[in-house]
């Protein structure tokens, strides 16, 4: 009997499609949900949410525009409905580490019936580099309002293999796991780790939470910087300064050290101006 396919919802952003691209590669069948395919998902629409989900034997779910949203604890619960409805086996969610909405959510799924994992992450290292804060890094200063707080970065790789492994590998259900980087570092130390690979001088300043709302929104728009400011306001508190263990839990290795990322997006040329 063939297999059901692997619904990526998100798939064209940080970690979708890195998951689509392993599935793709391992020979499992895969779909990418997103507003440009084929049927479309939008999240804003859940008109499109059952055909997207026909067929689909697991979802990975990464919501947008965050878990943080103010309307993402709904939207679960809406989609986690239509997902039994469409007869999928198992459900994989994408959560905020520190986050109390993303927590709200992934008891939604916890409760819904469906077969589930949740994947807990810190900051993304990616952000980096393909976020609103590369054009930063270009213009050699990160301005956050994260004072001396130290993160454990995640890298966007190892979300991707821990999250392909539960949405088709065995004893993975009911699992949550909490995916950290093996280390902690200031945004100073993240700045300066940066500097030593991307060919120019970075630093990081930390700034208020009105000055860094107005430039996100600036250049994303006032709902946007609301979300995110409200955000770095309740996680950067020092709430997320320690290590977890979700990807040997996951996986049997350990997790991609911050530097190796550094080495690896200035080899891209992604920092180079």
């Amino acid at each position: 009997m063939r297999r059901r396919p692997a619904l990526v919802i998100g798939s064209t952003g940080k970690t979708g499609r890195r998951i689509v691209h392993r599935l793709t590669g391992l020979g499992h069948p895969v779909r990418g949900a997103s507003r440009r395919s084929d049927p479309p998902f939008v999240w804003e629409e859940p008109s499109t949410w059952s055909e997207a989900l026909r067929g689909a034997g697991s979802v990975y779910v990464s919501f947008f525009p965050d878990l943080a949203a103010p309307g993402a604890p709904t939207a679960i619960e809406t989609l986690t409905s239509y997902a039994a409805d469409a007869g999928v086996e198992r459900l994989v969610l994408l959560s905020g580490r520190g986050e109390a909405n993303a927590q709200r959510c992934e008891e939604i799924v916890r409760e819904s019936g469906l077969t589930w994992t949740l994947i807990r992450t810190s900051w993304f290292s990616q952000n980096f580099t393909e976020g609103h804060l590369l054009p930063s890094v270009l213009e050699g200063v990160i301005a956050l309002p994260a004072g001396d707080v130290a993160e454990p970065f995640v890298d966007a790789d190892d979300i991707a293999d821990v999250a392909a492994a539960a949405l088709t590998g065995d004893g993975h259900s009911g699992r949550l796991y909490e995916l950290t980087g093996p280390r902690l570092l200031t945004f100073y130390e993240a700045a300066a780790e940066i500097s030593k690979t991307a060919g120019h001088d970075v630093g990081y300043v930390p700034v208020t939470s009105e000055r860094f709302h107005a430039a996100v929104a600036q250049s994303a728009g006032s709902d946007y910087a609301d979300l995110l400011t409200n955000l770095c306001a309740e996680v950067f508190d020092g709430r997320n300064e320690s290590l977890a263990h979700g990807v040997r839990e996951a996986l049997g290795r350990e997790p991609r050290d911050f530097t190796d990322f550094c080495r690896a997006a200035a080899a891209s040329g992604v920092w180079t101006r």
